[in-house]
């Protein structure tokens, strides 16, 4: 090989190396890369990603809360930037009085909020090994909502039938008395005062790397994966005036 061409070889190799080393740098800084600091956070999950399979499969898991539930708060945060107010108080607060939010963020806020809350709720009320509905949440649950099989059964049906992404609820007032609602995207019992008992996300990017369109073989496996344990506290807490989202 003539120096020439060794030289040439060298050089191309070098721009090689720099290329690589450049695009390297740049893809570990983005992995790296933190959310937009601010008064919103996500908080981790309270178990593994994988901790719902076969149920809920970890890649979904991994993509909902780190991605679209940490997109409702990026926002959030974005809209506190300029408007601080609406991290000043509950987002129970907020949630329950949208009508005091300035009107150019108000639907944002209603959406993004909206997702924190719901989504909040929904990691807390599932986990590994959660048992069955005793005490207390199992005579309401046969007192309001015909006994566990009706429930299932009816929670089901209303999920199914949203049409096109939205929420499936089980409401608790104050008073210890359950309700079943359905509501659409973000959209929460907060809303209109009310508290979530539990609930079920059946947008598709709850479920569709599993499931695809088979939304019912998704509500009826979910069961599987509630937390009865968290449930009767949020219901205790429903009943004393203290549950948040």
């Amino acid at each position: 090989m003539s120096s020439m061409s060794r030289r040439r070889l060298i050089i191309a190799a070098g721009s090689i190396a720099a290329a690589t080393s450049v695009s390297s740098r740049a893809a570990f800084a983005q992995a790296t890369a933190q959310a937009p600091a601010g008064p919103f956070k996500v908080d981790p999950l309270p178990y593994p990603t994988s901790a719902l399979e076969p149920h809920i499969d970890a890649k979904t898991m991994e993509i909902h809360h780190d991605k679209h539930h940490q997109a409702y708060v990026t926002n959030l945060n974005g809209f506190a930037k300029d408007h601080p107010e609406i991290a000043a108080k509950p987002i129970t607060e907020v949630l329950a009085s949208l009508n005091s939010v300035p009107e150019a963020i108000r639907t944002g806020v209603r959406n993004n909020m909206g997702g924190h809350a719901n989504h909040t709720m929904f990691w807390q009320i599932m986990g590994p090994n959660g048992g069955k509905p005793d005490g207390e949440v199992l005579a309401a649950i046969d007192r309001d909502l015909g006994g566990m099989e009706k429930l299932q059964a009816d929670f089901n049906a209303a999920g199914g039938r949203v049409f096109g992404s939205g929420w499936v609820f089980v409401t608790v007032a104050k008073d210890g008395k359950l309700a079943l609602e359905t509501r659409p995207n973000q959209d929460s019992p907060i809303m209109d005062g009310k508290r979530a008992l539990l609930g079920n996300d059946v947008w598709e990017h709850a479920y569709y790397l599993t499931y695809q369109n088979r939304r019912p073989d998704y509500l009826k496996a979910w069961w599987n994966t509630v937390n009865w344990k968290a449930i009767a506290d949020r219901y205790a807490a429903a009943k004393a005036g203290t549950l948040g989202v």
